[in-house]
């Protein structure tokens, strides 16, 4: 029943977290989308403080996103923009995909011994999703996790190997267990600033018979971490799957929107018959469909 003005309302969290440093001070947007009414908050504090005036604080901001048909304005929390924001280690992005990992992340936020600004996307779906659980022991032992290593598949065997975050893992989760695929190798990145090279560099060099390795992410390729990524791990060679640049975060039919997601699901395994399945994709296939429909 907070005010709805998310400039006023992230401007009192962030005050109220600077005053309160040994707090868990959050603030939860309804959609991630709507932060952008809070652009001021980001951009002159959240994200600089330190730098410009040496002042430190522990805020948490929880934004819902994930591309589950909702449309354009509630499906992307502009996880592109807060990683374009990311230099010197002035902020920590997640994308948790599982409770304990998520438990974990808040846990260690206070119990660091430096403040730092703290985001999170959070996709609704996963609240109720059957998969995205976690044992009692996963909360009450271990630590946050950055990166997640696939533990269904011998790495021996593999040959191509999936990067992504967020929600987009159930999806490739589901195809890769019901086709069976163990060839294929899923690695999510939890953390995705300060990005963890070290610990990817050492994931990866369980896989010594990699022939692909690709970006897979269900923003528009021109959103989404993967712009992030391609500045950051060149070295690797990543290819990307993603859906088309867009100038919309989202589309606004539901239809197109699980037939776009299925065809990204079809492309990170090879399985779609188009002979760009190894390019840059526009789903033009899919475009067609839907103007003849």
């Amino acid at each position: 029943n907070s005010l709805l003005s998310e400039y006023g309302v992230m401007g009192f969290e962030y005050g109220y977290a600077m005053a309160s440093p040994k707090k868990l001070v959050i603030w939860e947007a309804q959609f991630g989308d709507f932060h952008n009414g809070a652009q001021i908050i980001v951009d002159h504090f959240f994200t600089t403080a330190e730098e410009k005036w040496k002042i430190f604080n522990g805020l948490v901001l929880l934004l819902p996103h994930g591309f589950e048909g909702q449309g354009p304005e509630h499906s992307s929390a502009r996880i592109e923009r807060f990683l374009s924001l990311c230099a010197g280690n002035n902020i920590q992005v997640a994308n948790c995909t599982t409770p304990a990992n998520y438990f974990h992340l808040l846990r260690r936020q206070m119990m660091r011994n430096f403040m730092k600004p703290l985001v999170v996307f959070t996709p609704k779906s996963l609240l109720r999703h059957p998969k995205c659980i976690s044992d009692i022991t996963e909360l009450s032992q271990g630590s946050f996790k950055e990166i997640i290593d696939d533990p269904n598949t011998d790495p021996t065997q593999v040959e191509r190997v999936l990067l992504c975050s967020g929600k987009i893992y159930y999806d490739l989760l589901e195809e890769q267990q019901k086709k069976a695929y163990n060839n294929t190798a899923i690695i999510r990145l939890e953390q995705l600033y300060p990005l963890p090279i070290h610990q990817l560099q050492q994931t990866l060099k369980r896989y010594s018979n990699v022939r692909h390795l690709v970006w897979v992410q269900e923003e528009p390729q021109n959103m989404g971490a993967w712009p992030f990524m391609a500045m950051n791990l060149s070295p690797l060679k990543l290819s990307v799957i993603a859906r088309p640049p867009s100038g919309s975060p989202a589309s606004g039919s539901s239809k197109f929107h699980l037939m776009q997601q299925r065809k990204i699901v079809e492309k990170a395994f090879e399985e779609c018959d188009c002979p760009d399945v190894c390019f840059d994709c526009k789903q033009l296939c899919i475009s067609n469909l839907v103007t003849i429909q």
